[in-house]
């Protein structure tokens, strides 16, 4: 019986010591971990527990500015106020809500709603101008936090609009150069971070810690304000008097590929990117309708939309033929006004036909039965080998968005009469820029460059400075078939159906086009004109194409005299600011 009590004893002290064992285990254990937590990582914890009690407010960064050859600026900040609220600091609400709603030009409502909502912090307005922000921050409301940072601001309002292209509300860019060089425009936010108790209340005695944003790189480009505005005003005075559908102007130098001047009339106001302009308004449009009728105000006729180039497009069908040797300057034809290709009657513009000509003299009257004869010379194999030597199935590669591709035939699908009307600009579309670049390969001594407008970006103190390349392919063409191109382009303007692109004491070289929309008979027609200078050594090349004009319609007649006035502007110009040297080309004169 002892020995019974004896053991049990025994075994109660045994669980006892084992419990208060394990007891001083998991207090040591406890001890341990505390020591572990307030000594190794109280920094982490602290951080913790500060960000529990920090409010976050994002500072914009300034975005890079977009300057042009000169110097001028084409893009720039303004400085404007974001207007938000703290609905746990804010001591009178409708003090708040009665001030805001004056100030902003807002509905009580509106306003009320977010005062009285309870979050962190939440934005009554953001692009508010500097003036209105200075005004609420005089009344010194508690809760209410005036923050400035920076909207998009265009000094010239619709100058090249479809080039530069515009900003979001989030300051990043929507079209044009600002989305395609947005990595270095957009700079880095800041931020301003505030203490606050387990309240929501700003603490003041921690006051506020910024992080200050990193503005943005100023981006520099080729295009010249001076030759844009110039460009800009003599195709609204075209579009106007010829009451056409629209007009564009590309100017570019053929020998590097810097765009000078993108013209697509009519424009955009880029700081009221958003307003239709009156042509364009309709009553009560639905959400998805504004926004097809904005982007078709958006859009840049010369890289976004294709069309038939008409007998610009000649000047392809007679490089190649030159390049292969299947027709030379003294070739002799002959045009009764028509030529027949299988059963098909292809007529020549002059309806009692050009007679007896050499080559020179039908590429002088573009005469259409004569580039058909040549375009069957070469056949469906190299004139298609050659649309892609000329890189003429290939984008151009400019810098700006939403460039359109060409739209050809396949080459299965190419007939003989498929062929013939290709010779002199028909039966498929290209864009303007490529056709602008393809022209300059044939009169730059044969590279085909890649158009462009971006030459460099910097920080704003002109630091950092970084210059882009471009890809230029050599021998498109040989010098020979080059030198033979320039020599007829200059004949079409000294003697030919280009007449009206001639100025005195300069050597221009061109080429014009009227071809009609489709459907055929509609009645709509594009005329246009592409014309360089110096005709021996081109250093500036200029397109222009009218849609749809009324009255007369001939390229000859209404876009070769665009070019000519365009050049007796900035040819003058361009000598006299030497610039060639300033914009780092070739180093050629007029």
């Amino acid at each position: 019986m002892r020995e019974t009590e004896h053991s049990h004893k025994t075994f109660h002290r045994s669980k006892t010591v084992t419990v208060l064992f394990l007891c001083l285990f998991l207090f040591m254990v406890l001890i341990g971990r505390l020591v572990y937590l307030m000594v190794f990582r109280s920094e982490y914890y602290m951080e913790k527990a500060k960000e529990l009690h920090e409010r976050e407010r994002s500072i914009k960064a300034a975005r890079g500015r977009i300057i042009d050859a000169n110097g001028e600026i084409l893009a720039d900040n303004r400085t404007v106020c974001t207007i938000s609220v703290i609905h746990n600091q804010i001591e009178d609400a409708e003090q708040v809500i009665a001030v805001l709603s004056k100030e902003l030009g807002l509905s009580e409502d509106y306003v009320r709603k977010r005062v009285e909502k309870y979050s962190a912090i939440e934005k009554i307005k953001s692009n508010v101008d500097k003036s209105v922000g200075d005004t609420i921050r005089a009344y010194e409301l508690a809760g209410v936090k005036v923050d400035e940072d920076y909207k998009r601001y265009y000094p010239y309002d619709s100058l090249a609009s479809k080039v530069l292209g515009f900003t979001g509300g989030d300051n990043q860019g929507i079209i044009g150069l600002e989305v395609i060089y947005e990595e270095y425009l957009q700079g880095e936010p800041g931020m301003i971070l505030t203490v606050t108790d387990a309240k929501g209340v700003e603490v003041p005695e921690a006051g506020e810690e910024r992080i200050e944003p990193v503005s943005g790189k100023d981006l520099y480009i080729s295009l010249d304000m001076n030759i844009q505005s110039y460009a800009t005003q003599l195709a609204m005075q075209t579009m106007e008097t010829k009451q056409a559908q629209s007009v564009s102007i590309i100017v570019m130098n053929p020998q590097n590929g810097e765009i000078k001047a993108m013209v697509n009339v009519p424009e955009f106001d880029l700081n009221h990117p958003y307003t239709l302009p009156e042509d364009l308004e309709e009553s009560d449009p639905d959400a998805e309708r504004k926004q097809e009728l904005l982007n078709a105000m958006w859009r840049n006729g010369c890289i976004n939309d294709t069309y038939e180039p008409g007998s610009t497009f000649k000047t392809v069908t007679a490089a190649a033929a030159l390049e292969e040797g299947v027709v030379t300057v003294n070739d002799s034809f002959h045009c009764p006004g028509y030529v027949m290709v299988e059963d098909r009657r292809i007529r020549c513009h002059k309806i009692a036909g050009h007679g007896a000509e050499n080559f020179v003299q039908a590429t002088m009257n573009s005469c259409n039965p004569v580039f058909v004869t040549v375009g069957l010379r070469l056949g469906v194999d190299k004139y298609y080998q050659y649309f892609k030597q000329f890189g003429l199935l290939d984008k151009t590669g400019i810098d700006l968005p939403g460039e359109a591709g060409t739209i050809m035939h396949k080459k299965d699908n190419i007939g003989l009469v498929e062929l013939a009307t290709i010779s002199f600009g028909q039966s498929f579309q290209i864009t303007p820029i490529q056709l602008a670049v393809t022209v300059s390969s044939f009169i730059n001594g044969g590279k085909r460059v890649t158009p462009h407008f971006g030459i460099r970006t910097a920080n704003a103190d002109g630091s950092d400075s970084q210059s882009f390349t471009y890809q230029i392919r050599e021998n498109v063409v040989s010098a020979e078939t080059s030198e033979t191109m320039k020599y007829l382009l200059e004949q079409v303007v000294e003697n030919g159906g280009g007449q009206k692109a001639y100025i005195e004491g300069y050597r221009i070289g061109g080429k014009t086009a009227t071809s009609q929309t489709l459907p055929r008979g509609s009645g709509k027609y594009i005329a246009s004109f592409i014309g360089f200078a110096p005709a021996d050594d081109p250093e500036i090349l200029a397109l222009c194409i009218i849609n749809h004009p009324q009255g007369t319609y001939y390229g000859g007649q209404i876009a070769a005299p665009v070019v000519r006035q365009l050049f007796e502007n900035i040819l003058p110009y361009l000598e006299k600011m030497d610039y060639n040297n300033r914009s780092g080309s070739s180093g050629n004169h007029f």
